[in-house]
């Protein structure tokens, strides 16, 4: 359920937050939402939640069950920056 909240921020704030959450490809509402949830979640003693956007990828790849996702983290690397 989403709720609406008013905010009184200072334009240049909120011009510049708008443009870079155009380069994030998300929203506003989408930003501030998902640094209230971390703020909440960061708690002293509380062991470090999953984020929103983390929780929305999650389950996007499948890897096969005896594949090695280091050994496959460790080739990407090779890849990219050379061996």
């Amino acid at each position: 359920m989403t709720t609406k909240l008013t905010l009184a921020l200072d334009a240049a704030v909120i011009e510049k937050a708008k443009r870079y959450a155009q380069r994030k490809n998300t929203s506003l509402s989408g930003m501030v939402e998902n640094f209230l949830a971390k703020v909440v979640e960061e708690e002293p003693g509380r062991p470090e939640a999953i984020s929103p956007l983390v929780k929305k990828l999650s389950g996007v790849l499948t890897l096969s069950p005896d594949a090695d996702h280091k050994s496959l983290y460790g080739d990407h690397l090779s890849d990219k920056y050379g061996k």
